[in-house]
């Protein structure tokens, strides 16, 4: 342990691969760094056994020749798909969290008390590495906000191999936030202290949830620092190098395929490996072969049908993505190409936010001046990403064919994995009907109008009183207004952004110069501006008892229509006692009571820089739990937090603070 310790107070010059066992091979020439001091031998991650199957299936450049810190020297990285690296150490990591269920999938049990943080922190930092790891950054490309950036890359990330366990389960292993690669650009290859407890917490948080998701195994934070300009608005400050241990089958990504791709017309940019198309091949072959065996061996004879039947399971696999992301009211922020999992799972949390009050039109990254990537885009923007995929995957998959998939899938399967998951939120089931759509559509619509929080109504209307004249239905009203969106909410949400002599400005050069306005791509955003500035004169008119009797005539009118629904319901039932224990149950197996709302998140952040990583854990713990407890389950992990702006208690499932609405995610 001593050897632990003395890791951890100084950076280790560089590092060795060392060979084990039978399940991997040797490190492959040029991946052994130089000059390199004997790592620590680790205890309770001693068991994770390597084979890093991916650096032997695809090509991998080795770094060229050069002074120290050659390797992660930015530039192109023609005719591979990985480029090996290794991380940069940090001064003094420490732990900030583990996430056990993930670290579960690895074959660890619970870490052994003692010296077990001082380990995870040395190995998971990159600043010591795990026997038969072999750091790689992979090359891919990627269309950022609707236009094609070139290579992009692991630009903060690193492949460290792949573990296989006693189960015949196999999991790659990446470090995100441990230094520069090649793929860094300009940047430092680090991740800061907030967005990694955020990417933490939200992996762990939607796998719980039970939507398709990559998984973080730990969070460590360090005493080194970087420079970050938060909000863009030139007043950087210094903040705490962090890295994320993520896990996930793979991480190969759309953009994967796009570093093929040639000159493109609007941008001009390209891929490295313009022409490679023998690469396009392996990389085909590796990525069915080992994550799709059952198209490959259905299709082992003709490659064309193979990469069709891929194509059309992606498809559906992001339809169901985001379907679930949906009806958990979850917003990604950066639905870019090189941001879509070739899995079909959630990947690369950034700017990600779930709704507090409903809006369609809610956008989370702040950066996203058009609303590219709008909370109710995200269907059409995860099929348009998919279209970019079958461009690149072509000629491998004929393009008429890709699209003819794509047309056929994806709209059918997530209206059909939409439509399921919103029956079973809403209690319905026993029989599926046409008109259920109407009401969903309804349902969101007087939310919209009612500023109802998403989360929170959905979890309510499992406690609705299905009889006619039941005596809790005021009640149950009087708590459904408390969900409703305050006078004092709407003001701030509807508050202008602009100043008004500048939207003036604006909408004159609207009028005399259309094509520079044009030019400009401001149009949605004054769109927007005008709809704020409407909105709030209506608001300066309205009273707090005027806007409560318009809500509840809202939504007397919606339930009105869904007790009828639950009457259809439960005549296809025999029991109605039976039939209302379903109900609550489905319902509250699919109406989360805790989501990861950016204020909860942000408390535990401001917690941990002032050093105190409980809050971290303690809502890691809570969101393990989102679902509801029935009887005879685990206790109800309800529990109370200290809002960070005024000191009070809040619950965890409480609608957010006021404070919160001024939070700024980029």
């Amino acid at each position: 342990m001593a050897a632990y310790r003395a890791a951890l107070g100084g950076s280790l010059a560089a590092v060795r691969l060392l060979p084990l066992g039978r399940c991997r091979p040797s490190p492959a020439p040029g991946s052994t760094l130089s000059g390199a001091a004997m790592e620590p031998a680790p205890c309770w991650l001693a068991g994770l056994r390597f084979d890093n199957r991916a650096l032997r299936a695809l090509p991998v450049e080795a770094p060229p020749p050069g002074p120290e810190g050659a390797p992660s020297a930015p530039r192109r990285v023609p005719g591979a798909c990985f480029t090996r690296v290794r991380p940069t150490p940090l001064r003094h990591p420490r732990l900030v969290a583990l996430s056990e269920p993930a670290l579960a999938l690895l074959g660890l049990g619970a870490p052994p008390a003692g010296e077990a943080e001082a380990e995870a922190a040395l190995f998971f930092s990159g600043n010591a590495l795990l026997p038969g790891s072999e750091p790689a950054a992979h090359c891919y490309c990627g269309h950022q906000f609707g236009q094609f950036a070139g290579q992009l890359g692991d630009g903060a990330a690193m492949y460290l191999g792949e573990v296989c366990t006693a189960t015949g389960e196999r999991w790659e292993l990446q470090l995100k936030g441990a230094g520069p690669t090649p793929f860094s650009r300009q940047a430092d290859g680090r991740k800061v202290l907030r967005s990694s407890i955020r990417e933490f917490l939200c992996s762990e948080a939607m796998f719980h949830l039970g939507v398709p998701t990559t998984r973080a195994g730990a969070c460590v934070t360090s005493e080194s620092t970087v420079v970050r300009d938060v909000f863009y608005d030139g007043n950087p400050k210094y903040e705490q190098c962090t890295v994320v241990l993520r896990i996930a089958s793979t991480f190969i990504r759309f953009g994967s395929f796009e570093i093929f791709k040639s000159a493109d017309e609007h941008t001009g940019r390209a891929g490295p490996s313009v022409g490679r198309n023998d690469i396009r091949v392996q990389l085909l072959d590796y990525v069915i072969s080992s994550f799709y065996p059952e198209i490959q061996a259905a299709h082992a004879s003709d490659r064309v049908q193979r990469n069709a039947a891929f194509f059309r399971e992606v498809t559906r696999r992001t339809a169901w993505m985001v379907a679930e992301w949906q009806c958990v009211g979850f917003c990604h922020g950066v639905l870019n190409t090189d941001n879509m999992s070739i899995l079909g799972l959630t990947i690369d949390y950034g700017p990600f936010g779930f709704l507090d009050r409903y809006d369609p039109d809610h956008v989370c990254n702040a950066s996203d001046n058009t609303g590219r990537y709008a909370y109710s885009k995200q269907p059409e923007v995860c099929k348009w990403n998919l279209q970019k995929l079958a461009e690149a995957l072509q000629p491998e998959l004929p393009l008429e064919l890709g699209e003819a998939i794509l047309a056929e899938e994806f709209d059918v399967e997530f209206q059909r994995h939409y439509m399921q998951k919103m029956r079973r939120k809403l209690g319905l089931v026993q029989v599926e009907l046409e008109e259920d759509r109407a009401l969903v559509s309804k349902l969101l619509e007087t939310m919209h109008l009612t500023g109802a929080d998403f989360t929170n109504t959905f979890f309510l209307l499992s406690s609705f009183p299905v009889e006619l004249e039941s005596p809790g239905l005021a009640e149950f009203l009087a708590r459904l207004m408390e969900q409703c969106a305050s006078l004092e909410e709407l003001r701030l949400a509807f508050r202008p952004q602009m100043d008004p002599r500048q939207l003036s400005m604006m909408l004159m050069l609207a009028q005399s110069n259309p094509q520079l306005f044009a030019l400009m791509g401001t149009r949605a955003g004054i769109t927007r501006e005008l709809e704020r500035v409407e909105q709030q004169s209506r608001l300066e008119q309205l009273s707090m008892a005027e806007l409560q009797s318009r809500n509840q005539g809202h939504w007397a009118d919606w339930l009105q229509a869904y007790r009828a629904r639950l009457d259809k319901d439960l005549e296809g039932a025999g029991d109605a006692a039976a039939w209302q224990a379903e109900r609550v149950r489905v319902m509250h197996a699919n109406n989360p009571k805790y989501v990861l709302r950016n204020y909860i998140a942000q408390n535990a952040i401001e917690a941990a820089e002032r050093g105190d990583f409980s809050e971290v854990r303690r809502v890691l713990k809570l969101l393990e739990n989102p679902y509801h407890c029935e009887a005879g389950a685990a206790t109800d992990p309800e529990a109370t937090e200290a809002d960070g702006a005024d000191g009070r208690q809040r619950s965890y499932s409480s609608k957010p603070p006021l404070w919160a609405a001024e939070l700024c995610v980029t």
